[in-house]
């Protein structure tokens, strides 16, 4: 048994403009089928679609703090110069530098126009095959852990663990890393970035939530009333979301 990750979801003000952002950064569309806006790759809103994770903007009534999400994006560059237009164009759309405390970090770091924060990598650092997303990361006081608890949630492939990182991919090999990066600040907002997860076809929801508790996760409650998905936090506390089948 495993889940799907379907998309990314971004909790914005203004999700039909954080959507566009999103879409002209990685050169995909937005579509707006609800109240949520949705971004995947271009030729129809295919979903789940089988590479790639996709982002869903959600309207919220509150802005986001000052806080650095805990969840962010790492975008793929092709070559040098490719990473330098990117930068340029996505100012140009309304991200901001955003200072992380990243020091001389080879990476770029900026924020989306309502200050969700993600990186923009160079090109030793990406990898060719994972489309405009390179990596999903969490921060996390244990990376060893995160790894054991989302690879069995998810039947994916653990690349690389240590004490200070993990890394982890679809056992198919297709779309992004997900990153778990050990950093000393503890959890102490809601995340404004988190992961909703699918059922495959013929799994049982219920089932497979009930195996996600046994694995750590624990029920949240955040006044979502009676929705087909299932709100849960990872041992860590980081809140992600299991839909229910269509």
């Amino acid at each position: 048994m495993a889940l799907l990750p379907v998309h990314v979801i971004i909790k914005a003000l203004a999700p039909a403009a954080i959507g566009r952002f999103w879409a002209e950064a990685l050169d995909w569309q937005a579509y707006s089928p609800g109240v949520t806006t949705y971004v995947g790759p271009t030729g129809g809103l295919v979903w789940p679609h089988p590479e790639f994770v996709g982002i869903d903007v959600v309207p919220v009534p509150e802005a986001k703090t000052a806080k650095k999400n805990r969840v962010h994006l790492d975008l793929t560059t092709r070559s040098a110069a490719h990473r330098e237009e990117l930068v340029a164009r996505l100012q140009t759309l309304g991200a901001k530098p955003a200072d992380v405390e990243q020091d001389a970090a080879p990476w770029t770091v900026l924020a989306d126009p309502e200050g969700n924060e993600f990186c923009v990598l160079q090109p030793p650092e990406c990898h060719g095959d994972t489309g405009p997303i390179a990596a999903v990361v969490v921060d996390c006081a244990d990376p060893r852990a995160m790894a054991r608890f989302w690879c069995q949630a998810m039947g994916w492939t653990l690349h690389e663990v240590t004490d200070e990182h993990a890394v982890l991919r679809s056992a198919k090999n297709v779309g992004p890393y997900f990153r778990f990066v050990r950093t000393p600040d503890a959890k102490t907002v809601p995340d404004r970035v988190h992961v909703d997860l699918l059922p495959y076809p013929g799994d049982d929801k219920d089932a497979e939530v009930a195996r996600l508790r046994d694995l750590g996760a624990t029920d949240l409650d955040v006044g979502q009333g009676d929705v087909p998905w299932t709100c849960l936090t990872d041992p860590e506390g980081h809140e992600f979301c299991v839909l229910a089948p269509s």
